[in-house]
């Protein structure tokens, strides 16, 4: 069983200070609730709708300021932290996360993959690489906003065997549907949980939420408003799921390229 908090907070465009503290205040009372498991939606520190010039500004590298700051925090609450920031490498900008033990060691960092609309014009997208990350707390997969929106980076990670898939996102109102759909989607297509984490304001629908492996939405945020979701991640339930749908067993992986298949578990 692990208890996982999504950070579902207003993004106050070019903020940095008040996204800043907004954030740790959050953070660490879903901490003081008891959540091992803390994540932030995506491009929280910025805002979503800045120009190329304005994101330069917020561009670190993974062992810059913001993700220091987090890393201090993760170790004195004791917490998996899973840290969206905008990074910089040789004047490319990435929409990336860090995942960040308890221990205050940053274990990866992920690009996001799918660039959606006007992020293509202001941001390079990551290696399309898949892989789950071993935490103290349990194997998850990360994927970033539009990364859900297609099957098989939520089935790879699945197939590597990750349990919970994260997914920090900027989702807006008029994508409400497909987020209502998708993440339900690629929890059952994958018999895995999905915790998408969202924003809200500046155009965003809110609604983070946690989903069980058969696609039923155990918890859900409101619409418009900052909150702290936070819910038990009960891991049993996974084998039991994929008893009554045994999709994960019933696949034919020679459907997949080679460069894949020498990933996934016999």
């Amino acid at each position: 069983m692990l208890k996982v908090a999504a950070i579902q907070l207003q993004a106050y465009p070019s903020q940095r200070e008040t996204n800043i503290n907004n954030c740790i205040q959050m953070v660490e009372e879903a901490a003081k609730q008891g959540a091992e498991l803390i994540v932030l939606p995506e491009l929280w520190i910025s805002g979503y709708y800045l120009s190329k010039e304005e994101f330069q500004l917020f561009g670190e590298a993974p062992t810059g300021k913001t993700v220091g700051l987090f890393q201090d925090l993760a170790k004195n609450l004791g917490t998996v932290l899973v840290v969206p920031f905008v990074e910089v490498e040789n004047e490319q900008l990435f929409i990336a996360l860090a995942v960040i033990e308890t221990t205050g060691e940053v274990i990866t960092t992920y690009r996001k993959a799918f660039l959606w609309g006007r992020e293509k014009d202001i941001f390079t997208p990551g290696e399309r690489v898949f892989n789950p990350v071993e935490t103290s707390k349990g194997k998850i997969g990360v994927l970033i906003c539009a990364d859900i929106e297609f099957p098989e980076p939520s089935r790879i990670l699945a197939l590597q065997g990750a349990d919970l898939i994260v997914v920090p996102s900027v989702w807006s109102y008029g994508a409400e549907t497909r987020w209502d759909i998708q993440l339900p989607a690629r929890a059952l297509d994958n018999t895995v949980f999905i915790l998408g984490v969202n924003t809200v304001n500046e155009g965003s629908c809110g609604k983070s939420k946690l989903v069980a492996p058969n696609g039923e939405v155990l918890c859900e945020a409101p619409r418009d408003e900052t909150s702290i979701l936070i819910h038990d991640v009960d891991f049993s339930l996974i084998p039991k799921t994929r008893i009554d749908v045994p999709y994960l067993d019933d696949l034919d992986k020679d459907l997949y390229p080679a460069t894949i298949k020498t990933k996934l578990p016999v």
